[in-house]
């Protein structure tokens, strides 16, 4: 089987990680690779594989709505094996309808894709990341591509092609807008990552962990709580199962209890310390090393064991 497998996400570093999971699909299935703009080309350098620009919906912004027509309409005519997009916001939206209105099979926030020739496999965590499991789809098929599973592909040449699929009408309103409060440093790429529990009393003690973090050289994260419930911080700092998946090379846990669904995010990471005054929290049992104690004693003594090191 022959044919192209597309590349599409709203955002242009999701993008070319989920190119390296189409390299590895289209590898399988002798098939090459489109990495899709709508509207506009990007000026950004793209990743493997040529371009598809698919002309007639205007503007900068593409809704979730209009990229998942205009997907569609392209994809009855060209006929691509599959269509992968990032497991964004986003990304799980446009794929969830395309896969609607071209009634085919449809993979969720899934890695370590390959095909056979007729279909794709891949893995998906469930039960909180407890069990991975494997799951395929027969050609044609969507799939969004778990974000941070793969390593961004590097530039290469390819073919452009152009298909005009016509006005996209969006029936969407937008009643208002506001802007999203943006979080400092893009965790995923953090070596080392200071998160911040429940257990920290007051939003103004987070300096206490921030200033951490920098003499660290780190990031800041945080658990669910801190971000969606408390809003002490923007929601790209939280770390979990419904945020983002991180695997540094030390992760310091601090006043988080360990749930399943914040452990299911950090634990791929390469050492993880954990600080908590109960010895029973479930966060010891995936921590290499843990501290059994106050924070608020535990921080000031890190801090001055590390200004004593420089």
């Amino acid at each position: 089987m022959s044919g192209q497998v597309w590349v599409y996400s709203e955002s242009e570093p999701v993008a070319n990680e989920v190119a390296t999971a189409a390299a590895a699909v289209a590898q399988g299935a002798s098939a090459e690779v489109r990495m899709v703009d709508i509207g506009s080309v990007r000026p950004a350098t793209r990743g493997s594989g040529g371009r598809l620009l698919l002309k007639g919906p205007a503007g900068h912004e593409v809704s979730p709505a209009v990229a998942a027509e205009a997907l569609a309409r392209a994809a009855k005519d060209l006929a691509p094996l599959a269509v992968l997009l990032g497991a964004t916001r986003d990304g799980r939206e446009v794929a969830s309808r395309l896969a609607a209105k071209l009634g085919i099979g449809c993979m969720a926030e899934v890695a370590g894709l390959a095909s056979d020739g007729q279909g794709m496999t891949g893995e998906r965590n469930v039960f909180a990341g407890k069990v991975v499991a494997k799951v395929r789809c027969q050609f044609p098929a969507v799939a969004t591509v778990k974000v941070g599973a793969y390593p961004k592909a590097a530039a290469q040449p390819g073919e452009s092609q152009e298909k005009d699929v016509g006005p996209v009408s969006d029936q969407t309103k937008t009643v208002g807008r506001e802007k999203k409060p943006a979080g400092a440093v893009d965790l995923r790429s953090a070596k080392v990552i200071v998160s911040a529990g429940r257990g920290v009393k007051k939003k103004e003690d987070l300096a206490i962990l921030a200033e951490l973090a920098t003499a660290m050289r780190g990031a800041l994260g945080c658990s669910r709580p801190l971000s969606a419930d408390l809003g002490w911080l923007p929601e790209e700092h939280h770390i979990g199962l419904t945020g983002v998946t991180v695997k540094p090379d030390l992760y310091l846990a601090v006043g988080i209890s360990g749930q399943l669904q914040h452990v299911a995010g950090m634990k791929d990471s390469k050492v993880v310390a954990s600080i908590n005054t109960d010895k029973d929290a479930p966060i010891f049992q995936a921590s290499d090393y843990g501290i059994v104690g106050d924070l608020y004693q535990v921080i000031p003594a890190l801090e001055r064991a590390l200004a004593a090191r420089r």
